[in-house]
């Protein structure tokens, strides 16, 4: 039974617009302490009152989709037995890493060796690397546990972290959508895909990038519930006798205290930043987007300055929990550098004495120094490359990079045949998941709907800085980190697709066909495109017929 000031939440399609609903019994109970729980967690209040059905399906559909993805990535992980591409560096610098915690300088032959399970090829010399250390440190770990020499070992954390992410980004969707079917359709659509196969079956750095990126996303999702519940329950005790909320109540509104969430974004955001130094955007667009998230809280809860509250009140212990917590994640991620007396600049203060920083300790300064001159090369890179891409030319798949080719003779049933890498995604997947950031742009601006600016978020920041560098080296595969994101968008136009629940039966069974018929679709065209993306030995004359764009080639 429910009060006259009790209602249960009005039933919303997965696109309805987050808009207030009038309820008359609701509406006349403004002002109370109810009124606003179900202002403030009517759409938590109905995840709570799930049926047995869809508490099952929430857990499920994600270990479905995870099982796919960990088919298409496991499955023959070792081929080809050689350092694919950018593996080169990383793979030998995470055995480095096991060996005396930095990275050493090998010898030029070091390669051939390597594969032979021979690592005497390292050298006792200092190398040096511009990338931080949390990406190697990972890679380091599958050989820990299946040896150095083993090339099903030095991928094996990529692929894992490949698996987890399609799952996150399924429990994403539920958690944005409320639609098991947009959720599978999303995790489904990631686990098929070639650009985020192929980054999840090499050991380099950008999968566990775009690892830690959607982890610190699906942990503000979970802040911004908790932080909603924790303002509904702190105004709630400032509430009268009669259950009515005191005006001074509604002023600022009340501090929400240490979100420990908040927190393990923080965390995630510093282990990325640790793996690459593109993830620093994303730490200022998400915790912009945190702080916004906040407000929007304030604003519907009815306090009148919902945005100085949330400045003064919310955006202080942000900063603490996602920018200082993230730097000493960052900062301890260097621990084996900090340990060895033999890493790259280590002893570079001690060998440049200056009286005027003799506060900051040579450690630090030697770092510091490491940042600038790891900087200046970054932005210095502008070497030419056969298959540098722009930005521009991502999103559409325009120029992917060709991470392996070699033509291993009579080991397809033919004399000619070709075993290739080529980090190219599904064209259908990508050429329609940029209609749908088109969908979900304009739909942002016209309905301000935080979903759609949260997708925005995630693509803005891993997308749009590198244009600030139009002269520098880039590969498409750097758009891996931001392709969680792109996948939402797409899942937020399929779920346009579908339809709302209040459409007409017919409305709703064209949409379930025509979102079914695209899925199948891009489940051919990913079957098609698998040997080229798994190295595969097949007719040569096959490989040529997969490459449908000559940029391709």
């Amino acid at each position: 039974m429910t009060s006259p000031t009790q209602t249960r939440p009005p039933v919303r399609g997965w696109n309805t617009p987050r808009r207030r609903i009038v309820d008359p019994v609701q509406d006349a109970a403004l002002g109370t302490v109810e009124a606003l729980r179900q202002r403030l967690l009517g759409a938590q209040l109905a995840w709570r009152e799930r049926s047995a059905r869809d508490r099952l399906l929430s857990w499920t559909i994600p270990l479905a989709v995870g099982l796919i993805a960990a088919l298409l990535r496991f499955w023959q992980l070792d081929r080809p037995h050689a350092l694919v591409f950018d593996e080169t560096y990383y793979v030998k610098d995470a055995y480095s890493y096991l060996v005396s915690g930095v990275e050493r300088a090998w010898s030029q032959n070091a390669n051939a060796l390597f594969l032979r399970g021979d690592m005497s090829g390292l050298q006792d010399g200092p190398e040096y690397v511009v990338h931080p250390p949390v990406g190697k440190w990972m890679i380091a770990l599958g050989m820990a546990l299946f040896g150095p020499g083993s090339s099903f070992g030095w991928r094996f954390s990529a692929a894992l972290v490949g698996v987890l992410s399609v799952v996150m980004t399924a429990w994403a969707a539920r958690r944005l959508f409320r639609s098991h079917a947009l959720a599978a359709a999303a995790g489904l659509l990631l686990a098929i895909d070639g650009h985020h196969i192929v980054l999840s079956r090499t050991g380099i750095l950008d999968i566990f990038l775009s690892f830690w990126l959607l982890a610190a996303f699906c942990a503000l999702l979970i802040d911004r519930d908790d932080g909603r519940r924790r303002l509904a329950d702190r105004l709630g005790r400032l509430a009268g006798p009669d259950g009515r909320l005191r005006p001074t109540a509604l002023v600022t509104g009340p501090w929400l205290g240490i979100r420990w969430w908040r927190v393990a974004a923080g965390v995630c955001l510093g282990l990325a930043v640790g793996v690459k130094w593109s993830a620093l955007a994303f730490v200022a667009a998400f915790g912009l987007m945190t702080v916004l998230w906040d407000a929007g809280a304030r604003r519907r809860a009815g306090i009148r300055a919902w945005l100085p509250g949330a400045v003064v009140r919310d955006a202080p212990l942000a900063a603490v929990s996602i920018v200082v917590v993230g730097a000493a994640v960052y900062l301890a991620s260097w621990t084996g550098w900090f340990l060895s007396d033999s890493g790259f600049y280590r002893t570079w203060a001690r060998d440049h004495p200056d009286p005027s920083w003799s506060w900051i300790p040579d450690s630090l300064r030697s770092l510091a120094h490491y940042h600038f001159e790891a900087y200046a090369f970054h932005n210095g890179l502008s070497s030419p490359h056969p298959y540098a891409s722009s930005p521009w030319s991502w999103l559409v798949q325009g120029r992917p990079t060709s991470f392996y080719y070699a033509e291993p003779a009579n080991t397809c049933g033919v004399e000619h045949c070709s075993s290739a890498v080529l980090s190219v995604g599904n064209p259908l997947i990508w050429w329609t998941a940029v209609v749908a950031l088109a969908v979900v742009t304009l739909l942002w601006a016209g309905r301000r709907d935080w979903r759609a600016g949260a997708i925005l978020a995630g693509v803005a920041a891993g997308y749009l800085p590198w244009f600030l560098y139009p002269t520098r080296t880039m590969f498409a595969f750097y758009a891996v980190s931001f392709e969680p994101f792109l996948i939402l968008a797409l899942a937020f136009g399929l779920g346009l697709v579908l339809g709302r629940p209040t459409d007409p039966l017919w409305r709703r069974q064209a949409g379930f066909l025509a979102v079914g018929v695209y899925l199948l679709a891009a489940l051919v065209i990913s079957a098609y495109l698998l040997p080229i993306w798994t190295a595969e030995p097949i007719p040569y004359i096959e490989w040529r017929l997969r490459l449908w764009m000559p940029s391709w080639t």
